[in-house]
């Protein structure tokens, strides 16, 4: 064994975790409390004890080694039992009687929700459901206890949260199958500013880059219509010319189920997470650990969910 390898401690071992989540080493050092050459000092150890490069420099930022690729389900799996060993008791979720409150988007109600029902069902017939839908920046009610778990996107983790990155992908824009602008491959920035946008505000931040990277340019798209539902968006995009801008894995569920289009964005680059998120205070619950590990076990087998990373909050 190299003999670095056995010095790691579990400092290092969550400080790895944030690293090949986040790609970014002074983001990575935001997170966990350190500054940004203490962090690179860490990650200088954590090269030595796995004797591979882990974050490669490409560009203006980072990319994964492929051995880095190979530790992120495992390091996870590790954190998590060793949480677990502070669990007093085994948890039976056949004997569990609790409602939990789930926030998320009306998409994921109409896709996910069900194959969770169906799962308690089977595992857990004493626990209940509350679904509510997730509004951008709902993070206090998390904390207040009013919601147990949500799926949502945020760039930044706000603090006290616990998550896990269920997947990332890129924002395309949504608009009907015959829509002029399904003649481009790509869309420009005039040709987006030329049209009518329905903002979708419920299930967390999917456009606000957008609008950030126009005011920079003096400019501001004209949002005609603003919904909290994709169900609403999809009706309203099929009989309008108007645009959504919206993930890219709902976009393509969304064509195939509706019949829409999307085409990529031209003008901007921005790559969008998705988390199961929780609160600090349900951290060490075992009941609350068994459903948000049921809930990101059913998004990664669902043909709805966005595939990509499994990494996690510290």
């Amino acid at each position: 064994m190299n003999p670095t390898f056995a010095t790691l401690s579990l400092a290092h071992l969550r400080t790895l975790d944030c690293l090949l989540q986040l790609k970014n080493l002074s983001h990575a050092a935001e997170r966990v409390g350190v500054s940004q050459s203490a962090l690179s000092r860490q990650l200088a150890h954590l090269r030595e004890a796995f004797d591979d490069p882990l974050l490669v420099r490409q560009g203006r930022g980072y990319v994964l080694s492929e051995h880095a690729q190979t530790l992120i389900e495992p390091l996870r799996q590790v954190l998590e039992a060793l949480h677990a060993l502070r669990q007093p008791a085994v948890f039976d979720p056949a004997r569990c009687e609790r409602r939990f409150c789930l926030a998320a988007s009306d998409y994921v109600a109409e896709h996910m929700l069900p194959l969770l029902v169906a799962a308690l069902e089977q595992e857990a017939p004493g626990v209940s459901i509350d679904f509510r839908t997730w509004q951008a920046g709902q993070y206090a009610l998390l904390a207040s206890g009013e919601i147990d778990l949500a799926t949502t996107l945020f760039d930044e983790s706000p603090p006290n949260l616990h998550g896990r990155l269920l997947g990332e992908d890129r924002a395309v824009c949504l608009m009907r199958k015959d829509h002029p602008l399904t003649a481009l491959g790509q869309l420009g920035q005039d040709d987006y500013l030329a049209c009518k946008h329905v903002r979708v505000s419920g299930g967390g931040d999917k456009d606000s880059f957008i609008d950030r990277h126009l005011r920079s340019q003096g400019w501001q798209r004209r949002i005609s219509l603003q919904v909290p539902f994709f169900s609403a968006t999809v009706q309203v995009l099929g009989n309008s010319q108007a645009l959504a801008t919206v993930p890219e894995h709902i976009a393509r569920q969304l064509c195939r189920l509706h019949g829409l289009a999307w085409r990529p964005l031209a003008f901007v680059e921005h790559t969008q997470r998705y988390w199961v998120v929780w609160h600090q205070r349900l951290q060490a619950s075992a009941e609350h650990r068994w459903l948000r590990n049921r809930v990101f076990e059913l998004w990664r087998q669902s043909q709805f969910g966005v595939q990509g990373g499994a990494a996690g909050l510290p």
